[in-house]
């Protein structure tokens, strides 16, 4: 049984230490990842935030038929694209919009200190939006490409698909933007 298994059990049966743990051990690389999906640290701290919300207040059963980190990833996912969905109705853009860009682009440098992680996070922000999706999950998030296919509501061929082209998108652009390949 995995760690955020055992917690979650441990919350469900009356211990809230087990919601502590999981929130600790999973609440950085959910939020990156769900930056990576709705591109704005502040929502993806609120969705973030709404996922454990989530799983605090409606109790969803876990089943174990993936890991709970892919679980919990893919209840993240399902708000975050809830939110998608709403929010491409509406045309507002805030006054304020600059200011937070400039946070972000703090809080994004802080998070990413040397420079191939810069590059490497640049170059990602000109893919598409499934292309980073998986990239994250198989490379940071470090999920089997099944865990991915469940994160992400796909088979696990399309995964292998979407993987594919997505490395090659990648270093595409990260010729375009200068990387230079260390020879092996």
């Amino acid at each position: 049984m995995d760690p955020g298994e055992s917690s979650y059990r441990r919350f469900l049966g009356g211990d809230d230490e087990g919601l502590r743990e999981i929130i600790r051990e999973y609440h950085y690389g959910l939020l990156m990842y769900l930056n990576s999906l709705v591109r704005n640290v502040a929502l993806a701290e609120d969705l973030t935030e709404d996922t454990f919300a989530e799983i605090a207040v409606k109790r969803p059963r876990f089943h174990g038929r993936s890991r709970f980190k892919t679980w919990l990833y893919a209840i993240g996912r399902n708000l975050a694209c809830k939110y998608i969905r709403r929010s491409s109705r509406e045309t507002v853009i805030p006054l304020s919009a600059a200011e937070e860009v400039a946070e972000e682009e703090n809080l994004e440098r802080n998070c990413i200190r040397d420079e191939q992680k810069i590059a490497l996070h640049r170059a990602m922000s000109g893919l598409k939006a499934e292309y980073r999706q998986v990239l994250w999950l198989t490379f940071f998030e470090d999920l089997s490409n099944e865990e991915a296919a469940a994160v992400m509501d796909r088979k696990k061929r399309q995964i292998e698909n979407l993987l594919y082209n997505a490395k090659k998108a990648l270093k595409e652009e990260l010729q375009k933007a200068g990387f230079q390949y260390e020879e092996q």
